[in-house]
């Protein structure tokens, strides 16, 4: 008995101990998910409760951010958003979604009452409404950095337009195919994904200062992966110093001033 008491003992301090491990990793998330949703409330006038956010994926680790969260749309699309922290550094990329605004509709009896009527042109009445869509030129295979030279941007029926589809070259630039693209066939949000443009261990170039001014270049060592506008740790090989850059392009980096 003694033995079993002291098994379900430490049975519970474990569980207690992983259980104080992963509810502040949970309480980070749901705080993040909640200010992401209230921000998107406030910035396209929905309700919070209509937005969605993609899951995250189970690696990707949430710290605890001592400060306001900064929210933004990065690209042209409202269909990504990113969070960045300020203390510790960290930024995520999240997938959202919210309903389409509603479309008055002008020839309802209640907006037409008092007015007199006036004969439509049959044109205007049928005309279809085209928006804008990224397709490939060619074949783009699984794994190629995408660059704006691969895609053009269409006219395709509303009809056939959802909101997952991208809608700018913008949106796909410096990002990853992550199956094989048909050319002619609409890229969606899901057939991408940001692109590794800096590698750990890999030499890189890293710029400081604007030709403006003055611009100095030195090759770094990178001390860790980064995509497109995320700030990355680098270590000058000659001297051995560690510094911080801002990733913008493949292999290169901009050194923080």
């Amino acid at each position: 008995m003694q033995i079993l008491c002291l098994t379900m003992a430490t049975w519970i301090m474990a569980w207690g101990v992983a259980f104080a491990q992963t509810s502040p990793q949970l309480g980070s998330q749901a705080s993040m998910f909640n200010q992401v949703k209230s921000w998107m409330a406030e910035t396209h006038k929905v309700k919070a409760d209509e937005v969605t956010i993609a899951p995250l994926d189970p690696r990707v680790q949430v710290q605890t951010c001592s400060k306001s969260l900064l929210v933004d749309h990065p690209f042209s699309s409202k269909d990504t958003v990113r969070v960045r922290c300020a203390d510790p550094i960290w930024q995520l990329y999240l997938q959202v979604a919210m309903p389409a605004p509603l479309v008055a509709q002008a020839n309802t009896p209640s907006a037409n009452m008092g007015k007199p009527l006036v004969a439509s042109s049959p044109a205007a009445a049928t005309a279809p409404i085209v928006k804008t869509v990224v397709v490939p030129k060619r074949l783009i295979q699984r794994g190629t950095i995408i660059d704006a030279d691969m895609l053009e941007e269409v006219g395709q029926s509303a009809g056939n337009v959802d909101n997952s589809m991208l809608q700018s070259l913008k949106d796909a630039l410096a990002a990853e195919a992550v199956r094989d693209l048909s050319a002619g066939q609409a890229l969606r949000s899901s057939d991408i994904r940001r692109a590794i443009l800096v590698k750990q261990g890999q030499l890189v170039t890293m710029n400081v200062g604007d030709k403006s001014g003055f611009l100095i270049t030195v090759r770094v060592e990178a001390l860790q992966d980064g995509r497109m506008g995320e700030q990355v740790r680098l270590k000058n090989t000659e001297s051995g110093r560690l510094i911080s850059g801002v990733v913008v392009g493949p292999n290169l980096v901009k050194g923080l001033q």
